[in-house]
């Protein structure tokens, strides 16, 4: 179903964001901004993967 690949495509990506924003703050001097863009990206992706998800059941 192409409903099922686009939910995993966003779950792939909402991890990757994740794995972005850890290895960013490890840093010592990293970016505030950079790091605030990509929780917000990843937080506009979770949204969307809850909307799907409810649309689903």
């Amino acid at each position: 179903m192409a409903m099922d690949g686009h939910i995993h495509e966003l779950s792939e990506k909402h991890q990757k964001l994740e794995e972005l924003i850890e290895t960013e703050m490890a840093l010592p001097d990293w970016d505030e901004i950079k790091v605030a863009a990509l929780k917000k990206e990843k937080l506009r992706i979770k949204d969307e993967l809850e909307r799907l998800r409810s649309s689903i059941h």
